[in-house]
């Protein structure tokens, strides 16, 4: 058994402007994951800042279920193409 050491955090409100089906999946997935939005978005970001990869295979399973679900099909390779109408 190992003991879990807390890490006290400052958290501060924020408005964030995500694409609408980026964010369907992104909330679909914490709901799934049964954590917070902000917590699913810390956890992913942490993660990245440290180049590890932030989902098991059958997170990534479930993250391709809603992305089918809510019409996701934005990839990586268009994250700097973005425009908005």
């Amino acid at each position: 058994m190992y003991h879990v050491i807390m890490v006290t955090v400052e958290r501060t409100q924020t408005g964030l402007r995500l694409e609408k089906n980026v964010l369907k999946v992104l909330k679909g997935l914490a709901e799934y994951l049964d954590v917070s939005l902000g917590d699913l978005v810390e956890g992913i970001v942490l993660h990245s800042f440290d180049g590890k990869v932030p989902f098991t295979p059958e997170t990534l399973a479930k993250i391709e279920q809603l992305k089918a679900v809510y019409g996701l099909t934005l990839t990586s390779a268009d994250a700097h193409r973005l425009t908005e109408r």
